[in-house]
């Protein structure tokens, strides 16, 4: 009897390790070549590199059908008669006789990316850039404006990152032009070329909406994510911005300031969703006139008013903007523009505890010296970041090694809350090769 149980769990082990290999190399096994579409006939391969984002999206496109680059979908090699073990939407082998093709995806919406970059700022720009591109999913088209002698140092550059990044994106880059008032003057308010975030609705007539954000932005997550507040926006809301400080008792404006300004501490400007059309479309209250006024029509005379009371340039004018129209306004949680205020003198920015920072703004230089190595760890790491290397290996391990010459800060004390969110979108990452590699033997 005991020789008897002993044979019959051999046995149960044998048929449960047969089992499992041949569940293994089912999964394991790629998905069928798709018909070649590129030049020399080949198709190229979804996982060619460990990039972030682009598996993502790619995964998603292997979960429904493969779309070409022309829009149009690829028919499976497999000889007609055969069914494909995928139980997925578009897995029906269609017959020799029908020529109907499937239905084509809608084509992926871009998302709009807007920056101001002149004097010294060029290295800035390309790796908030490269951050974006880094992270994201959905196509990019970013609308740089620059000084004429920055230009072709801004395409040399672009065109220097390899093909598996650049066609993720596209750019325009525009001069520095204002529409109304005196240029020069515009110019030199505040920092250079800051004033021309305020002509964005102007000058961009074909876009609808985008994000604008300074150059020294670094994004730690997806852009696709911030691209979804515009959909919360509710009928009169037209851009969104983050609180200047998340305490009033020590916020600047609620402490220095000499005009208007939006709530109880103000809001700053570095990262400001904007549905231009809406702006385009309004009529905005002010102290000047009783009637409203459009967004260009107002600029001028809003800075004549309060041009000796101003210290922070456009973000001040957008700031009493704000105050006579604070229905327009949708205000983000602090981790969507996290900056060296919200941990320097202890932390105070809860969402960023909680969920992590999804946007970093190093205002103050703090990426160019040393009074806030935090900042200026992960800044280095994304510029170091080879772009095609492994995410773990060369972006997050360095990060980590950084992060520990920087725990006698306060900002470097709380490592998690600038991990938390790369971290995450590693995750998907990973998780999205699963779903690639999977995806045509087993739908769920």
């Amino acid at each position: 009897m005991k020789l008897y149980c002993k044979a019959a769990a051999a046995l149960l082990c044998l048929g449960s390790l047969l089992l499992l290999y041949l569940f293994v190399g089912s999964a394991g096994q790629p998905p069928p070549p798709p018909v070649s579409s590129g030049p020399g006939g080949r198709a190229p391969s979804l996982l060619a590199h460990s990039r972030p984002g682009q598996a993502a999206a790619e995964g998603e496109k292997a979960a429904a059908a493969p779309i070409s680059k022309r829009g149009q979908p690829r028919l499976s090699k497999k000889p007609a008669g055969k069914r494909s073990p995928a139980k997925g939407k578009f897995a029906k082998t269609r017959r020799p006789g029908e020529q109907k093709p499937l239905k084509a995806l809608p084509s992926i919406q871009w998302m709009h990316l807007a920056v101001v970059a002149c004097g010294d700022r060029l290295e800035e720009t390309l790796i908030m850039l490269k951050s974006a591109v880094l992270f994201s999913y959905r196509k990019l088209r970013f609308h740089i404006f620059a000084e004429d002698s920055l230009k072709p140092k801004f395409e040399r550059k672009l065109q220097e990152w390899p093909p598996s990044y650049t066609k993720k994106f596209e750019y325009n880059i525009y001069p520095i032009t204002f529409s109304v008032g005196n240029a020069p003057e515009w110019k030199k308010l505040f920092k250079p070329c800051a004033a021309q975030r305020l002509f964005l609705p102007v000058i961009l007539k074909d876009v609808d909406s985008l994000l604008y954000v300074d150059t020294d932005v670094l994004f730690l997550r997806p852009l696709d994510d911030i691209w979804r507040f515009l959909k919360a926006f509710n009928s009169t809301q037209l851009a969104a911005m983050a609180p200047e400080h998340e305490i009033p008792k020590i916020g600047w404006y609620s402490r220095f300031a000499r005009h208007p300004y939006y709530g109880a501490t103000g809001v700053n400007s570095g990262v400001m969703l904007m549905n231009l059309t809406r702006i385009r479309s309004a009529q905005f209250k002010n102290s000047m006139i009783p009637t409203g006024l459009t967004w260009e029509e107002m600029l001028y005379p809003l800075y004549q008013k309060y041009k000796t009371y101003i210290t922070w340039g456009d973000q001040d004018l957008l700031n009493i903007i704000f105050y006579f129209n604070p229905e327009c306004l949708y205000v983000f949680p602090c981790q969507w523009n996290y900056r060296p205020d919200h941990c320097m003198y202890g932390s105070n920015c809860k969402g960023a505890e909680e969920e992590g920072i999804s946007i970093l703004h190093g205002n103050r230089g703090v990426y160019h010296d040393d009074k806030q190595p935090t900042f200026k760890a992960l800044y280095e790491v994304i510029r170091d970041f080879p772009f095609e290397d492994n995410l773990f290996q060369s972006l997050y391990y360095p990060l980590q090694s950084k992060f520990l010459d920087t725990v006698h800060t306060l900002c470097g004390r709380i490592p998690q809350v600038f991990l938390k969110q790369i971290e995450k979108t590693m995750k998907k990452v990973y998780e999205s090769r699963v779903i690639v590699h999977m995806g045509a033997n087993y739908r769920y």
